[in-house]
């Protein structure tokens, strides 16, 4: 088994949960519908092509930086006005992985490196900032979550070790685990959308370390552009 390693960061994103009617909320981390859309949004699937094989890829996340919940307030006009409230993460960073055959891997690098549609981190209005593809590591999911390097920039990593922000929470597909969430994709079809039950398993945190404890961190260390690298 081999594991594909993407990195989710932009200045907004959303992965809806349990969201209904007037009130479209976000989970704290990426979903595995939001996540396998964005592939079969790569590959150039229709709506209605089957998602079996992608859902089958075993799944999970860590949170490099937890970002801030931010709603954005709509009054929306149609023959009655109604208002809207959607919540999106800010600034938030998430490693993710993708565990299964290398081959099948291979596949789904090349397509997100030059997708057929746009990509965007759970709505449209949340396009990935670059790099979005890190590669294959020929690790188990948990060990190439565990073991990738920290995904922030060397001033944010020596802010938040400061700051006691450095333990990373680690959430992984169990299929044997008694916690379960309702997010594995079983159709995007426009007329029949469903989605299925999957186990998650909460792996606790990883703890991180700053590059260079004795850096300056004032504010003129910061690259605006570090993110887009």
């Amino acid at each position: 088994m081999a594991t594909l390693l993407l990195r989710l960061a932009a200045p907004m994103q959303s992965w809806g949960g349990e969201s209904k009617f007037e009130t479209r909320r976000t989970m704290p981390y990426p979903t595995k519908s939001g996540v396998t859309g964005m592939l079969a949004a790569a590959l150039g699937y229709s709506r209605d092509h089957s998602l079996d094989e992608l859902t089958a890829l075993r799944f999970g996340v860590r949170v490099d930086r937890e970002g801030e919940l931010m709603r954005d307030y709509h009054t929306v006009q149609a023959e009655k006005p109604y208002i809207t409230e959607r919540y999106y993460l800010a600034d938030a960073v998430f490693l993710a992985g993708l565990e299964g055959e290398r081959r099948q891997l291979e596949e789904l690098e090349t397509a997100l490196r030059s997708p057929v549609y746009p990509l965007y981190l759970g709505r449209r209005s949340c396009p990935p900032t670059m790099p979005l593809v890190l590669g294959i590591r020929d690790k188990e999911l948990l060990a190439a979550l565990n073991e990738e390097p920290w995904l922030l920039s060397e001033w944010r990593r020596e802010r938040a070790c400061n700051n006691g922000e450095n333990a990373l929470r680690i959430i992984v597909d169990d299929e044997n685990s008694s916690s379960t969430i309702r997010d594995v994709p079983l159709s995007f079809s426009k007329t029949h959308r469903e989605h299925g039950w999957r186990g998650v398993r909460d792996c606790g945190y990883v703890e991180m370390k700053g590059e260079n404890d004795e850096a300056d961190e004032t504010e003129t260390q910061h690259d605006p552009f570090d993110e887009l690298r």
